[in-house]
């Protein structure tokens, strides 16, 4: 077990908390199943790690499912950031505009793959010992 107060154990507490709120802001998503089961993922993984050490491949058999959901999502990132008003991007959901959802997904997924790299060299370092 990991020694509560360590760096990385702070990290992972901090990343654990956010993707639960990540995951219960979705529930009110159009599609909540998908982006609930993500964010929950990503927080039990990371709370995991605070007590265990996560297979390797586990972590980037997630990592790769998460990067390949937002090269599907890339297109709409790449046209938001070719828009005129980029701070539309935090205001409220345009019918017109479906490239907002879409960023928004993307930076989502964007921000879940930093923290399973965090977990992967996270592991690596501890399994190494």
């Amino acid at each position: 077990m990991q020694r509560l107060g360590t760096g990385p154990t702070i990290v992972n507490i901090f990343l654990s908390l956010i993707f639960i709120v990540f995951a219960f802001v979705q529930l009110n998503d159009p599609d909540p199943v998908i982006w609930f089961s993500i964010y929950l993922l990503t927080a039990a993984l990371c709370t995991l790690s605070i007590f265990r050490k996560i297979p390797l491949v586990l972590l980037y058999g997630f990592g790769l499912v998460l990067l390949f959901y937002a090269a599907t999502h890339l297109e709409y990132a790449l046209e938001w950031m070719m828009s005129d008003n980029k701070g539309e991007l935090f205001g409220e959901m345009q019918e017109d505009k479906h490239y907002l959802e879409g960023t928004r997904e993307f930076l989502g997924l964007l921000i879940a793959i930093f923290a399973v790299i965090h977990l992967i060299f996270y592991n690596r370092k501890s399994q190494s010992k």
